[in-house]
């Protein structure tokens, strides 16, 4: 009969069970979780930058000092924010709806374009006074915006097209649109861009009143800012506090419950499309008209719809906490103009994504730590 030594240990043995979710987690769990995602993509940046030579501590601290070290700097940090917001909400009421927009970036650059006509065509004489030159210009940045995104909204409901590769397609044709006007029939002296735009077609900024308030001096923060926080704020009582939002949350958590229920999907599909398109392409003006001031396509083609996708995501598709976390990326992109090796801040924005869409499988499911018993 075989003996046990007494110096081998009895050891246990665990194992991990990966369950699914029953219950609804506590309101606060999407936020820890999210939080705790951008934790550890700026732990795996921090390693990257380790192993090219960088000091992550050091990186990190310049990006806080140069985006919000000053009045100057946090106004810089604003204006890079303010696209980034308005792609967010567009992709945040797309993707409340399980529609996977793609486009924003091109929804953006085609309300550039459509504000662009109003100046360029021109729809509107220079002299025309900003009060009605604004307007239009928004309209028609509203207007394009939205009619790009009808057409995949269009093609999804109609003829259940993949709106991930309409979505995506239509981008690279906005692109090649917006230059075959630049680099032609609008191009300034045969350079790649348009003429400037006149001072009543371009929004109100800090520093305007930089002779009666001399603090203002050197602040480029826009109107466009004040548009994206009032956007974000109705949007929020469209998904949270209307009919029509119940329809949109309901459609996204379960479409034959939706149409059962008499909830016509076709009709939902197009209209949400179109209010993303037409949020992205409100962004497009506003940074038409409060920052680049001419139609060129390297400031406005800046992936602007893409880092919206992040936003969207990390907000968990809420059109307040957009507005915060656009911030935060806005400081990464104003700083990280200034970090060596270069690519470090689209690096970093890439490795807070993946963490994000992996952060989801822990709202899903739930993972425990099982003891399965002792052998000798």
């Amino acid at each position: 009969m075989a003996e046990i030594s007494a110096s081998q240990p009895r050891q246990a043995k665990y194992k991990l069970i990966v369950e699914p979710r029953l219950e609804t987690p506590p309101g606060w769990f999407p936020a820890a979780v999210s939080l705790g995602a951008v934790v550890l993509a700026l732990f795996l940046g921090g390693i990257v930058i380790a192993l090219v030579g960088g000091n992550p501590f050091a990186t990190y601290a310049h990006i806080a000092g140069a985006s919000f070290g000053s009045l100057g700097v946090l106004s810089d940090t604003l204006v890079k924010a303010t696209p980034i917001l308005f792609t967010a909400l567009a992709c945040s009421i797309a993707f409340r709806m399980k529609l996977w927009n793609i486009g924003a970036e091109g929804q953006f650059i085609m309300g550039a374009f459509g504000a662009s006509v109003i100046v360029l065509a021109p729809v509107l004489p220079p002299e025309t006074s900003p009060w009605i030159f604004i307007p239009m210009m928004i309209l028609a940045g509203i207007v394009f915006g939205a009619l790009w995104g009808f057409i995949p909204g269009f093609l999804k409901a109609r003829f259940n097209v993949n709106e991930i590769i309409s979505s995506l397609m239509l981008n690279y044709i906005a692109i090649s649109w917006i230059n075959f006007w630049i680099f032609g029939v609008w191009s300034e002296g045969g350079f790649q861009m348009s003429a400037k735009f006149p001072e009543a077609a371009r929004l109100p900024r800090l520093l305007d009143m930089a002779q009666t308030l001399p603090m203002m001096r050197g602040l480029t923060t826009h109107l466009g800012l004040v548009f994206g926080v009032v956007a974000a704020i109705g949007l929020w009582f469209i998904i949270y506090r209307s009919r029509w939002g119940y329809e949109i949350r309901l459609i996204g958590d379960n479409a034959q419950a939706a149409n059962y229920a008499g909830i016509s999907i076709t009709k939902n599909v197009i209209w949400a499309m179109m209010l993303s398109g037409a949020l992205a392409g409100l962004g497009g003006m506003a940074e038409i008209t409060g920052v680049v001031h001419r139609l060129q396509t390297s400031p406005i083609a800046a992936g602007y719809g893409f880092t919206g996708i992040i936003v969207a995501w990390l907000a968990k598709l809420n059109p307040i906490a957009a507005v915060l976390v656009s911030v935060l990326f806005g400081a990464l992109l104003l700083a990280g103009r200034e970090i060596q090796p270069s690519g470090i801040p689209k690096m970093i924005q890439g490795i807070i994504l993946v963490c994000l869409i992996a952060s989801d499988f822990l709202l899903r499911y739930r993972i425990r730590v099982v003891k399965t018993g002792e052998e000798a």
